[in-house]
C-alpha cells in the first residue's frame, strides 16, 4: 500500500466500494417476501417455519407409527383423530371446506377409512333423482327389481316393476303397499301436465300454532286422499317448517327442502298458472284446501281405488282385551301409512346431511373405534410427501395450509 496517507485513503475507499457493491447485489438477488395478513415474512423465514412445522408433524407421525406397529399407544387418540376426520369430511360436504384441518393433523385425505354410519349424500340424491323421473320418451321411471346405480346396469324398464323405496315383499309390508305406491306415483306424475284433462288440488300445509308435524302430515294425507278420489294431482304449497335459511332457493318454505316433491316441477308450474285463472277456478280445474270441509280432510273416506286392502287377511286388533276383526279406523290407518310413505319416499341432500350429522353425533365414536380395531396396517398414514413439497416450494398458499 505504501506509507503515504493519500495511498492509504484510496485503498480503503476501494475496499469499501467493493463491500457496498457486494451488499447491493446481494439485496437484488435475495429472496422476496410474502404477505400473510398484516405481517410480512421473508422466504427464508417461511422456509424455517415450514421446516420446523413439518419436522413436528413427522415426529408426530413417527410416534403414531411406532404405536401402531407395537399395538400400543393411546388408542383413544387415534379414535378421536378418526372421528374428527369424519367430522371434517361432513363439514366439507356441506360447505366445501374442511380439507386444511385434515392436513394440519397430518392426515392424508385419501387414506381416511370410509365411515360405515354415513351416507354419500350427493351420490344418493343423484340416484334418487333418476328414480323419480321419466327417462327420455319413456312413460315410466327406470325402476328395476334390484337396488343400485342403474347407469352401470342398463335394462329395459317394465311396468311390472315396483317402487324402489319399498323394501321387502308384499307379505312384509301393509297389504298392497308396493302396488299402491306405484299407482300413487303414476297418479302424481302424469305424462303431460298440460293435458286439459289433468286437474289439480293446490293446498298449503297446516300452519296454525297448535298443529304439530304429526297433525300437518295427517292433514296432507287427507288432502292426498281427496285428490286421488277426485282424479286430481295434489300440489303442496307453503310449508312453514321449511321457512328458514337452511332451505335454499326454491326449496325455501317447501316440503321439497326435506323430501322429494309430491309431484313433478312441470305439474307444479301448471297448477300455479291455473291458480291465476278465474275461469279455471270456476270450472273446477283447480281447487284449494278451502274448497273442502275440515271433516272431509281429517276424517274423509279412504280411496277405494284399491278395494278393501285387508280383505285377504284376517287382521285382529286388541281393544281392551277383545280381538276385533274389523273397525272403522283400520282403513284410515292403512291409508295414512301409504300416504306418508309416498310423501317421504326419497330424502333430499339436505335431509341426508342432517341424518349424517345426527348419526355421527350418536354413533361416530363407536364406529371410529370399531374401524380402528379392524385395520390390520394401522392408521393414520402421514402426508410425508406433502411436507416435503412445502419445504421444497414454500409458497404462500402452501404455507397458509399449515399455519
Amino acid at each position: 500500500m505504501g506509507s503515504s496517507f493519500p495511498c492509504q485513503i484510496c485503498v480503503v475507499g476501494f475496499l469499501c466500494g467493493v463491500c457496498l457493491t457486494s451488499l447491493f447485489l446481494a439485496a437484488l438477488t435475495s429472496f422476496g417476501t410474502f404477505q400473510l395478513g398484516p405481517i410480512s415474512f421473508s422466504s427464508t423465514m417461511l422456509f424455517s417455519v415450514t421446516h420446523s412445522e413439518c419436522d413436528f408433524k413427522l415426529k408426530q407421525a413417527e410416534q403414531l407409527s411406532e404405536s401402531n406397529s407395537n399395538n400400543e399407544g393411546d388408542e383413544d387418540e387415534r379414535v378421536s383423530l378418526l372421528y374428527s376426520a369424519w367430522n371434517a369430511e361432513l363439514t366439507k360436504s356441506k360447505t366445501g371446506g374442511g380439507g386444511n384441518y385434515l392436513m394440519k393433523d397430518g392426515v392424508n385425505v385419501p387414506d381416511i377409512p370410509n365411515a360405515p354410519h354415513l351416507e354419500n349424500c350427493k351420490a344418493k340424491t343423484k340416484l334418487y333423482g333418476r328414480l323419480d323421473q321419466r327417462t327420455g320418451n319413456e312413460s315410466f321411471p327406470p325402476w328395476t327389481s334390484w337396488k343400485g346405480f342403474l347407469d352401470t346396469h342398463p335394462v329395459a324398464s317394465s311396468k311390472g316393476t315396483y317402487p324402489p323405496w319399498i323394501a321387502g315383499s308384499d307379505e312384509e309390508n301393509y297389504p298392497m303397499t308396493r302396488k299402491v305406491q306405484r299407482d300413487i306415483w303414476i297418479h302424481q306424475h302424469p305424462v303431460d301436465c298440460r293435458d286439459p284433462n289433468v286437474k289439480f288440488l293446490v293446498a298449503d300445509w297446516e300452519r296454525l300454532p297448535g298443529f304439530g308435524i304429526g297433525a300437518q302430515i295427517a292433514g296432507m294425507c287427507g288432502l292426498l286422499a281427496i285428490a286421488i278420489s277426485e282424479g286430481r294431482v295434489l300440489v303442496a304449497n307453503y310449508y312453514n317448517r321449511a321457512d328458514h335459511d337452511g332451505c335454499k332457493a326454491s326449496s325455501r318454505s317447501s316440503w321439497s327442502c326435506y323430501f322429494f316433491p309430491e309431484t313433478s316441477q312441470e305439474c307444479r308450474q301448471r297448477a300455479f298458472e291455473l291458480m291465476k285463472s278465474e275461469e279455471a277456478r270456476n270450472n273446477g280445474i283447480v281447487t284449494i284446501k278451502e274448497s273442502y270441509t275440515s271433516k272431509h280432510i281429517w276424517a274423509g273416506p279412504t280411496p277405494r281405488k284399491w278395494g278393501a286392502p285387508w280383505s285377504y287377511l284376517q287382521p285382529t286388533t286388541d281393544v281392551n282385551g277383545s280381538l276385533l276383526v274389523s273397525h272403522r279406523k283400520m282403513d284410515r290407518r292403512w291409508w295414512r301409512a301409504q300416504a306418508v310413505r309416498y310423501l317421504m319416499r326419497f330424502p333430499t341432500e339436505y335431509t341426508c346431511n342432517l341424518l349424517n350429522e345426527a348419526r355421527h353425533a350418536a354413533f361416530g365414536t363407536i364406529a371410529a373405534k370399531m374401524v380402528i380395531e379392524s385395520l390390520a396396517g394401522g392408521w393414520p398414514k402421514v402426508i410425508v410427501n406433502y411436507c416435503l413439497r412445502i419445504i421444497e416450494n414454500p409458497t404462500q398458499d402452501n404455507i397458509s395450509s399449515i399455519l
